[in-house]
């Protein structure tokens, strides 16, 4: 094991860049606050008129005590949908906590934001939620109160391969797999919306609130005639002790929590991943000192082993290949106790042994080559991979693409597209074209992946992106036989850039759910642990093999 890091200087520099980031850490914290209050406060008022409980406080009771939440995608449609008033987290609440000492998904309908109904990006969260599930062969506990399909919208939700349909699909994927799904029916379930908690392996139903049918009083009313209110349709004892649709009854929220806890409890224990895990230790500097080690602007060169010894333990890695490809660092390390491999792109500037300088941030040929083979051994010997991220693309140019950058390239993609191991990405700076994907970018099924507060990910940066933009606004112009003066040009620069840029932060990228969640760069270490623990909780099944990859 070697040491990394060495001690920081707090002058004006870092205090700028630890204010800086602070200050984005304030905001994500006010913006999620605002978020957890889902419909507004009338809204919550109105659940609670029903003798009802929020999708959060229900959360809150159901797990255990001393266990924390991970909630995920919590900036799911995060300013969307401005003309229907716009959908806080999605309308649906999901993380990981523990129940009864057990750890479980837990889905829960908001129903203060428009009665909990689905908008595409429900599904489209709903999805994920099941993805991790699977993946990690995590239980799923569902919280069911949602008045089914946002039906303005309904043709981009309801008949796609990735849509509502979709969801009740991996109902069944699930229960073949033997993870345990238990639904909670807290509110209405209607239309296809029906087949969630009854596709689960129990459901639990609420005596006055909660209500199962395929159609409602209206609809049945309206399609054939009948007369007939919603609970002598489908309330608690008829869809129990009539149909035998649901299997418990129970009085209340508070009731149905305890009675969740108690079935949760007597779940059976699983066959693991057998990932090694000695004793946790922390690193020898201080994990808050990340701040005053990011830049202000994500383009500005800094010295990615110094954000690295503040997450490791004992700030100690086996360096894999330490004076090759140096543009990207591989070693193994533990992180909590957790044996890890991580792949990060390393932001300072490079002295190559030709005397050539490498730009940080930028993947070379010698760096993937590096990669690619660090992650195959990772796979070999069953070792987690963390990656990173903050990565400008791959080295372009005459001298690149001689020496076959492209094939190299599609070295270290192919490499991660097969890898077996579970895979843990985080953002933490630039997230720029091909990089995404070499670095285990969303496409390429990372267990989890989460985002710094100042992360960008587009296919380039935003200059040189509106420059190219620019560059054919003008050109079109010209075809017209129009001249552009060079205020115009200047004004036009700065629209194209400020609309490319929004479009590229961590808001806008968790709001489409390309990241888990926009996380505080100083709990990077405890965001790794837990998703490493998770993982574990899924044997390894496939074998590792790169196809006709060319090593």
């Amino acid at each position: 094991m070697g040491s990394i890091g060495k001690e920081i200087k707090k002058d004006e520099s870092y205090l700028k860049k630890e204010d800086f980031q602070k200050d984005l850490i304030r905001k994500l914290e006010a913006r999620r606050e605002e978020i957890c209050l889902g419909g507004g406060e009338k809204a919550i008022e109105r659940q609670h008129q029903k003798g009802k409980l929020t999708a959060r406080e229900r959360i809150a009771k159901l797990i255990d005590t001393d266990s924390k939440f991970y909630e995920l995608n919590t900036f799911a449609a995060y300013e969307m949908y401005p003309e229907y008033g716009g959908a806080p987290s999605s309308g649906t609440v999901f993380g990981i906590g523990k129940i009864s000492g057990k750890s479980c998904l837990i889905v829960a309908n908001d129903a203060t934001v428009k009665a909990g109904a689905w908008f595409p990006i429900t599904a489209k969260k709903n999805l994920r939620a099941q993805e991790i599930a699977i993946e990690n062969r995590i239980p799923v506990i569902y919280l069911v109160d949602s008045a089914g399909v946002f039906l303005p919208l309904q043709d981009e939700i309801f008949p796609d391969k990735e849509h509502f349909g979709r969801i009740f699909r991996n109902n069944a994927v699930m229960s073949s797999l033997g993870i345990p799904q238990l639904a909670a029916i807290m509110g209405p379930c209607v239309a296809g919306g029906a087949y969630l908690p009854i596709m689960s392996d129990e459901a639990l139903i609420v005596e006055g609130e909660g209500s199962v049918f395929l159609a409602g009083s209206h609809l049945v009313r309206a399609a054939i005639g009948e007369k007939i209110e919603n609970e002598e349709l489908g309330g608690a004892r008829v869809q129990s002790n009539v149909s035998g649709v649901t299997d418990y009854i129970m009085k209340n929220d508070d009731e149905c929590i305890l009675n969740l806890r108690s079935l949760i409890g007597k779940f059976g224990k699983a066959e693991n991943a057998g990932f090694d895990r000695s004793e946790p230790r922390l690193p020898k500097f201080d994990t808050k000192e990340i701040l005053g080690i990011l830049p202000q602007d994500t383009l500005t060169q800094y010295d990615t082993r110094e954000i690295i010894a503040r997450i490791v333990d004992d700030s100690e890695i086996d360096e894999y290949k330490a004076g090759y490809g140096k543009t990207i660092i591989t070693a193994y390390a533990r992180i909590d106790g957790w044996a890890v491999g991580i792949v990060a792109n390393q932001r300072a500037i490079i002295k190559s042994e030709n005397g050539e300088m490498q730009i940080g941030g930028v993947i070379y040929s010698d760096s993937a080559d590096k990669a690619s083979r660090f992650i195959m051994n990772c796979n070999q010997k069953k070792i987690p991979l963390i990656f990173l991220q903050d990565v400008t693309g791959f080295m372009v140019g005459s001298k690149a693409e001689h020496g076959g950058i492209i094939k190299d390239g599609a070295k270290m993609v192919n490499a991660v597209a097969n890898s077996v191991v579970p895979k843990i990405t985080i953002i933490v700076g630039n997230s720029f074209g091909a990089g995404n994907y070499a670095m285990c970018g969303k496409a390429y099924d990372p267990r989890f992946i989460y985002a710094f507060p100042n992360a960008k990910i587009a296919v380039m940066g935003g200059s040189q992106a509106s420059s190219v933009l620019l560059d054919i606004k003008i050109k079109q112009l010209s075809k017209m036989g129009k001249e552009i003066s060079e205020e115009n040009k200047n004004n036009l620069l700065n629209e194209i850039k400020n609309s490319y840029d929004s479009k590229s932060g961590a808001y806008y990228s968790a709001a489409r759910l390309w990241i888990d969640e926009i996380i505080d760069p100083r709990k990077t270490r405890e965001y790794i642990s837990f998703s490493i623990e998770m993982a574990n909780q899924s044997p390894i099944v496939k074998q590792f093999n790169v196809g006709v990859i060319q090593t």
